[in-house]
């Protein structure tokens, strides 16, 4: 919205000719990010107090973790404010003409309205599992194959107009025409390989990939701090390769591909990473305010969409490793109880609890220890994420 204030006012008149600066990326970026922290940390107390009144409280299962008995009735659905401060600064920094700043959008307020339906269930009806899972995976699922289907058009062409050809091009060849290298799948560390997926390979993986991402977060945010510092890592480096497939000089030099309008992804990133550290400001040890669903949700639903964008899926795997792993405990956990509830007419487990990170609380470490030593892990995974850009 700034961007087309500015460039309104340096139409009228040669003065305004300072407003460029606002059509700079990098500018906007930081302002975005500033913005957000602001609006996060100016409303945090407001609406922590808020959540208090209403007596939203965070219930806790009766068998997860004895040490978090004491976190029972703190403030949960913290994750709206995270969702306010990403959504402003976006609009306002963001040049609001680009698709792809729209479909992110979309894809993360629609996640984020699951998480607070689930959240709120929680609340009201005093049922720590909330939304039942397959009611949340059939709206999840519904979010991920309409963004899928919109996706895989709008990353082989440059614009509504042609994306709009092609769907229709589409439909008229009997559901099937070929599309264009930079919408096949890439390898990290690999010079110019990509697979053909096909529209329906592509929609496939970008379901599995928003969905999957979603959940994985979701699982995540199981202690105080732990899930939202590396979305703030994840999603910077993915900025960063949004601004590289954005720009045809630096997507040529790095053997990347152009994706025209990927770019302005770098100010909803860096939004997400200015509102994701004002949330931290309340969220770390002991925590006043948890993000609940309607911020997990949302928040991994977002880094999976931008990851399909800039064609990073499988780097996003690698950054993310944290949250493959959570997801990947929980499901472990629960085929091998399954099998051994067969074979051996008991149920045995394969960790000692699950997720991943209760796992290590059992095994003695402190809260803070698992939360800090994610975030170092996180940390070396997004530096040898950002190493693909070079290493191919």
């Amino acid at each position: 919205m700034l961007l087309a204030l500015a460039q309104w006012l340096q139409g009228l008149s040669p003065e305004f000719g300072f407003f460029r600066v606002f059509q700079y990326l990098t500018f906007r970026a930081v302002m975005a990010a500033l913005t957000a922290l602001l609006i996060g940390l100016a409303a945090g107390p407001a609406v922590i107090r808020r959540l208090r009144e209403l007596k939203i409280g965070q219930p806790i299962r009766g068998y997860g973790m004895e040490t978090h008995l004491s976190k029972s009735g703190t403030p949960t659905m913290g994750g709206v404010l995270i969702l306010l401060a990403i959504t402003v600064s976006t609009l306002l920094w963001a040049d609001l003409s680009n698709r792809f700043i729209w479909i992110v959008l979309v894809v993360t307020l629609a996640s984020g309205a699951i998480g607070w339906v689930d959240d709120w269930r929680k609340v009201v009806n005093k049922d720590p599992e909330g939304m039942r899972s397959r009611e949340k995976y059939f709206w999840q699922s519904v979010i991920g194959l309409l963004a899928a289907l919109y996706l895989v058009f709008s990353i082989s062409e440059s614009s509504n107009l042609k994306v709009m050809e092609l769907f229709i091009n589409w439909v008229g060849s009997g559901f099937d025409v070929n599309l264009p290298p930079k919408a096949g799948l890439l390898l990290p560390f690999i010079k110019e390989v990509s697979y053909p997926l096909g529209v329906l390979g592509f929609v496939i993986l970008t379901y599995l990939v928003i969905v999957g991402s979603s959940n994985a977060v979701n699982l995540t945010d199981g202690l105080d701090g732990l899930a939202i510092m590396p979305v703030v890592m994840v999603g910077s480096a993915l900025g960063v390769f949004a601004y590289v497939a954005g720009s045809s000089v630096y997507s040529k030099y790095l053997f990347f591909p152009h994706i025209p309008g990927a770019g302005e992804l770098l100010i909803f990133c860096s939004a997400m990473a200015g509102a994701g550290l004002a949330f931290l400001w309340f969220n770390t040890h002991p925590a006043q305010v948890f993000m609940g669903d309607v911020g997990a949700l949302a928040l991994g639903a977002a880094l999976g969409t931008i990851a399909v964008i800039v064609r990073q899926e499988i780097v996003l795997a690698i950054m993310g490793g944290i949250f493959v792993a959570e997801a990947l405990s929980v499901m472990l956990q629960v085929m091998y109880f399954k099998y051994t509830r067969k074979k051996y007419g008991e149920g045995r487990r394969l960790l000692k609890m699950a997720p991943l990170h209760h796992h290590f609380e059992k095994s003695g470490w402190k809260e803070t220890q698992v939360v800090v030593r994610f975030w170092i892990i996180t940390m070396l995974l997004c530096l040898v994420g950002l190493s693909t850009l070079k290493l191919r």
